[in-house]
Parts: structure tokens; C-alpha cells; sequence
């Protein structure tokens, strides 16, 4: 959607600033490279790292597709501040095509989160190709669903229903 292109000083700012998550719950670790409707962010496997499971030494797959959630969060959040504008809150709506090619994500290893996107409305619905890399070797990969509203707050207040009294 965007022509602008994220130089490295502004990827290397903290996640943070892109991502409408706060730690411990923010689980990607660099912005590496963006391009017009494209972002490519890293994932250390740490013990510290969420989701981490001693009884595996790793991640489990499972979590790759919140690692697409979070790269595709974070490619709005770059596009908001090369264009002035606040980030916002976004919905995973669901995925298509998931495959994992790992049973986990191992400790000591880094991971590559490629997002690309294919298609968006001007409503905010959007899908994403989402391919993870290890060692230049796609390990998952998913069409992810997503919705930006412009007005979270208001989208929230007109989805909500009111409790039944039965």
C-alpha cells in the first residue's frame, strides 16, 4: 500500500513503538528489512521467550502463527510512522494454508518472519503470505486473515451485545 521504505534507524527502534503489545507479550525481537507491503523480523529462541517449554527445549509450533500475527502487526505499525500516523490495534481472523514444517522452535536458534501482503479493502480486512525460515529453510508458512479497523474503540462499542436477561 505504501512506497515509503523503513531505513535501518528506524527499524532498529524498539518493537515496542510498532506493536500495540507490551512485554512479556511482545515475541518477535528485530525488524530486519521492509519494502513496500513486505517486513522481515527475527525470533531468538530463548529460555526467556514465551511459550518457552523446558520438557521440548523450545517452542512449540504452535506459536509460529502469533510470530506471523505479531511481523504482520509490526509491517502496520512501520507503514503508520513512515506515514505520521498512530499505530493501531489489529484482529487475527484466522489462517489458510497453515503448515509447519517443525515440531518446535528450538532454544539457541533464531528464526525469520517474512510478511507479505496480498491483498487489503479499504475496510482494514486484510491477507498476508506468511512464511518462517530457518537457516533458509521455510519451517511454516500460512495465508493470514486480519482486520485494522481506522477506530478500534468505536468498532469495539458497535460489535458489543448487550447481556440476555434469561
Amino acid at each position: 500500500m505504501s512506497t515509503l521504505i523503513a531505513d535501518a534507524t528506524l527499524l532498529g527502534h524498539d518493537i515496542s513503538e510498532f506493536v500495540p503489545h507490551r512485554a512479556p507479550m511482545i515475541l518477535i525481537d528485530k525488524l530486519l528489512e521492509h519494502q513496500p507491503d513486505t517486513l522481515l523480523t527475527a525470533i531468538h529462541i530463548s529460555e526467556a521467550s514465551a511459550y518457552f517449554d523446558n520438557t521440548i527445549n523450545g517452542v512449540p509450533n504452535y506459536v509460529g502463527i502469533e510470530y506471523m500475527a505479531q511481523s504482520i502487526a509490526a509491517l502496520a505499525g512501520v507503514e503508520a510512522k513512515l506515514k505520521g500516523d498512530k499505530v493501531r490495534v489489529g484482529f487475527l481472523l484466522g489462517s489458510r494454508k497453515l503448515q509447519m514444517h517443525i515440531g518446535h522452535f528450538i532454544l539457541g536458534q533464531t528464526y525469520h518472519t517474512k510478511v507479505s501482503r496480498l491483498y487489503q479493502e479499504p475496510s482494514g480486512l486484510a491477507v498476508f503470505d506468511c512464511q518462517i525460515f530457518h537457516q533458509n529453510h521455510v519451517v511454516a508458512s500460512a495465508n493470514v486473515n486480519v482486520f485494522q479497523p481506522l477506530n478500534t474503540q468505536a468498532y469495539i462499542n458497535e460489535n458489543q451485545t448487550e447481556p440476555s436477561n434469561s
